[in-house]
């Protein structure tokens, strides 16, 4: 692709974004979110659309999601639209919600897709085809062949109705990037860029867990575009940390909740061909059913006081203590994968997710509310969302220094293997720096995954020098605290821990 055309679907400059969730007026109300993303600095949002949604039944349309969202704009943010291809009537697998599936007419999955487009009027700038379809199990109930038979015909109506939107192939989740090449996962992918290659504009990746591992799984989606003559801009469509399966000690406790789980209900686990549906309707009836999942999740939380730390900070109720540990992992992460996103050319990063679906107490009996039910940025009172986790005032410290980003460049250090450091360059202010050390230490259990996100601050900071081209610097950390900066003969001298700081010329 052009230099020109890529640039045309992904203009420079850098946005930071963030999701609102997966089931926008779905389970209840569509609610505001915009302005509250807004106020965060978010510069781009992603909602997700269902055709349950806009088509209930055959020729019958109804937009009041649709327009509640375009309410809510004001033209200065980029909006990206999941559109899913979940319906009681006109897909195989008959549901609202999850997993979208074939369409029995692909005519008139076209003329679905035309009519949400036309309804936004060239105010949605990025349409993406599904999510995760590598996700079989959940996200995708039919076959790599019949997922590109869909994206053909999406990327032909968005272009008919809207040339200047760009399509998203569908996420390219956790899946894939912890499965070595060769495996269904990578196939999958594999067999939809031989037969899409034409049919996407953007790759969309989801980050989850470790930073530094971060620009290899970028390098990996790129070295499989080019392996298929169909290298496209990378676009980050979901990140965050921490999640279980960072940590080995509590990911060795969840495989035993899977497994137990899975067990009582006999071994059957989903495929394709007998789809995990989970229509609105089912899933309000299975709410507080005593399934096999909430069984194994109750099991877990009657001995939770004995259960690895690292595992009891995802769990509701937890100690204070590692509920502001996993706090302050939460932020330090957010930071480092964002810098290390766009370190690896990446100009489109959105973080999940914005809030929970639906006002209310989480349940904490959902397997998947203890893999991400922490990780949302705002929470609800009084059915708004005015609550911010500290997570919130890291990402909006993040956009506010980031702000006129044009480049973000890692320079390495051969005196300081474990510091890193991103240089960024800013339209119309001074250079930023950020640093952060990473302790990886030959069998420090406290440093096995993410750069020692769980015990890396009860270690000593470590100096750094580094060449500064004003005669004075200011800087911050990542939870908004000053941290103490000294510049003598061109040099900016301070010390860093696993806490990204942010260093910007003294106004």
């Amino acid at each position: 692709m052009a230099q020109a055309a890529i640039d045309a679907y992904d203009p420079p400059g850098i946005r930071l974004g963030i999701v609102r969730g997966i089931s926008y007026g779905l389970f209840g109300p569509p609610g505001t979110f915009v302005p509250q993303a807004r106020s965060l600095g978010a510069g781009i949002v992603r909602a997700y659309v269902y055709w349950s949604q806009v088509e209930p039944e055959p020729g019958r349309y109804r937009w009041d999601v649709v327009d509640a969202l375009l309410g809510q704009l004001d033209g200065d943010e980029e909006v990206w639209i999941t559109l899913c291809s979940s319906s009681p009537w006109a897909t195989r697998t008959p549901t609202d919600f999850l997993p979208p599936s074939p369409a029995h007419d692909l005519d008139a999955y076209a003329e679905f897709v035309r009519r949400v487009v036309r309804r936004c009027a060239g105010r949605v700038h990025y349409w993406q085809c599904d999510n995760e379809p590598s996700n079989t199990d959940l996200l995708w109930a039919g076959t790599a062949d019949e997922y590109v038979a869909q994206l053909r015909v999406m990327h032909a109506a968005v272009k008919e109705t809207d040339p200047a939107a760009a399509v998203v192939l569908g996420g390219c989740g956790y899946d894939v990037l912890s499965s070595e090449a060769g495996s269904e996962p990578w196939r999958f992918f594999e067999q939809v860029l031989r037969g899409g290659r034409g049919a996407f504009d953007l790759f969309d990746v989801h980050l989850y867990g470790d930073a530094a591992a971060v620009p290899a799984h970028i390098e990996a989606v790129r070295e499989l575009m080019r392996a298929h003559d169909c290298l496209r801009p990378v676009v980050v469509g979901e990140y965050a940390a921490p999640v279980p399966f960072e940590f080995p000690d509590a990911q060795a406790v969840m495989y035993e909740v899977f497994a137990k789980a899975f067990a009582e209900a006999g071994g059957q686990v989903q495929s394709t061909s007998q789809p995990a549906v989970q229509s609105t309707r089912e899933l309000a009836a299975r709410a507080r059913q005593d399934t096999p999942e909430r069984r194994a999740m109750a099991a877990l939380y009657a001995r939770m006081p004995q259960l690895p730390p690292r595992l009891q900070m995802f769990m509701e109720g937890c100690p204070p203590e590692l509920e502001a540990g996993r706090h302050r992992i939460n932020c330090r992460q957010l930071v480092a994968c964002t810098l290390e996103a766009l370190a690896a050319g990446v100009r489109r990063t959105l973080y999940w997710n914005l809030a929970p679906e639906v006002p209310g107490p989480a349940d904490p009996l959902q397997i998947m509310h203890l893999m991400f039910g922490k990780l949302a940025m705002l929470g609800y009172r009084d059915g708004e969302l005015a609550v911010r986790h500290p997570a919130a005032d890291t990402f909006a410290l993040l956009t506010a220094q980031l702000a006129g980003a044009r480049r973000v460049a890692r320079v390495r250090s051969a005196d300081a293997p474990g510091l890193y450091a991103f240089e960024v360059e800013r339209a119309g202010q001074g250079p930023l720096l950020v640093l952060w050390n990473r302790c990886d230490t030959a069998g420090d259990t406290a440093g096995d995954t993410a750069g020692d996100t769980a015990g890396g601050e009860d270690r000593p900071p470590v100096a750094v020098s580094w060449p500064w081209p004003d005669s004075a610097a200011t800087a911050v950390d990542a939870f908004g605290e000053p941290h103490a900066v000294e510049v003598r003969d061109r040099m900016l001298r301070t010390v860093v821990s696993d806490t990204p700081v942010f260093v910007s010329p003294e106004s």
